[in-house]
């Protein structure tokens, strides 16, 4: 029942090229970046990334994009990263934009067992239609669009279908875990980490602040330990690198 590895470089080791990964995170918010930076010294490439967002330029998933790492991304927002846009749109990257409540829904459906759900997000768009170009080539023409998808009318409004996610693997970041691996996220951090964990077959999670099994109300807990397999301990200079994407002040 002890989930703890004794380093971020020991838990990610056996992540191999071409892995699938569930990573949480929003912008630069509760983004696991120490898992990721020894994600990206263990060498893996060839990865399929499945996260809201690719982080920036230097910071979250960003180290790996800009290392050539990752081969494939499903997200719902791609702005704040150049390096994203650039490799997109040179035939690099394949990308496939999703709405983000149906990313969400997703992610938490694959974790559920659920293999499919209808959701009226995209009727009538590309989404559904068929035709978003996933990867371009390097004429600028579309080499990948994505198919047309199944719609069906309920309640005399139509909803497209969309299959659930799962990965082999997930990388999330919570504010405090114990050692049988349930977590509690803090605010904003959440995001889609809990989401992230659930799609994971193999769910590794850095905690903020490590405690002993009993110490976390059962009440307080966001995502059972059951979800996940390996936990990590950062230090306090870890816990505390926390960057804002974007900082706004009063003139």
């Amino acid at each position: 029942m002890n989930k703890v590895r004794g380093s971020a470089a020991e838990a990610v080791a056996d992540i191999t090229d071409g892995a699938s990964l569930a990573v949480g995170g929003f912008g630069l918010s509760g983004v696991p970046e120490v898992l990721i930076r020894a994600l990206y010294e263990q060498g893996a490439q060839g990865l399929e990334v499945v996260s809201n967002n690719c982080g920036v330029d230097g910071r979250g998933l960003g180290v790996l994009l800009a290392a050539g790492r990752i081969s494939r991304v499903t997200g719902s927002y791609v702005g704040e990263n150049k390096e994203f846009a650039r490799q997109y749109l040179s035939g690099e990257l394949e990308v496939e934009l999703t709405p983000q409540g149906t990313l969400a829904e997703r992610l938490r459906a694959g974790g559920a067992g659920i293999p499919a759900f209808y959701t009226p997000a995209g009727v009538g768009t590309q989404v559904a239609d068929g035709g978003l170009p996933w990867r371009y080539a390097p004429d600028g023409s579309v080499a990948v669009a994505s198919a047309p998808k199944e719609t069906r009318d309920f309640a005399g409004r139509p909803h497209v279908l969309e299959h659930a996610i799962t990965t082999g693997f997930a990388l999330v970041r919570a504010w405090r875990g114990d050692r049988h691996g349930n977590l509690v996220f803090r605010r904003a951090a959440a995001n889609f980490n809990p989401l992230a964990a659930m799609a994971g077959e193999v769910t590794i999670a850095e905690v903020e602040e490590l405690v002993e099994p009993g110490e976390l109300a059962p009440d307080a807990v966001h995502l059972p330990g059951v979800y996940v397999q390996r936990v990590v301990a950062l230090s306090a200079e870890e816990a505390a690198d926390k960057q804002i994407e974007k900082r706004t002040v009063r003139s």
